[in-house]
């Protein structure tokens, strides 16, 4: 009997979130736990960002949501290695990802990942990223070869 099944949609904040299965577990475990239920169908959704800034509101970070900083203070530990597989995992999961490459002396993410089409464009005064697949990606290295010559304010 479908009127004994109990539906519903659980909104997250994130489709990459990393305990979804939990919740869908949890929901199922209490609903199916009430004696006039015969099942639980749960539909994760997930609430995105706006895609309009905020008015007034200055571009760059303004649109994202979290940021995940990889760094070290040693050198050849893997943490390019680590930031490009983090990223095209939570990506994977569905999550809207963007990688930046900080380096500017040596910058690695070019050698790991190449872009659909490596042409730089302009968004008005902003470079707008390259991209693999879904994963956007900025590195000094897809706009200069070798170091940056970066000065004062600038670094």
């Amino acid at each position: 009997d479908d009127s004994s099944v109990v539906s519903l949609d659980l909104q997250l904040t994130t489709p990459a979130c990393p305990v979804k299965d939990l919740f869908v577990q949890q929901c199922q475990d209490i609903i199916n736990g009430l004696n006039w239920t015969r099942g639980t169908d749960v539909t994760l959704t997930a609430q995105p960002l706006s895609e309009t800034p905020t008015p007034g509101a200055p571009m760059g970070m303004s649109q994202i949501g979290a940021v995940i900083a990889v760094s070290s203070c040693k050198g050849g530990v893997g943490k390019s290695t680590t930031a490009v597989n983090l990223a095209f995992a939570l990506e994977g999961m569905g999550a809207k990802v963007g990688i930046f490459d900080a380096d500017v002396y040596g910058p690695s993410l070019p050698t790991m990942v190449t872009p659909e089409d490596d042409n730089v464009r302009f968004v008005g005064r902003q470079i707008a990223p390259l991209r693999r697949g879904d994963v956007s990606l900025m590195s000094f290295g897809y706009v200069n070869e070798g170091s940056a010559v970066m000065r004062g304010p600038m670094v």
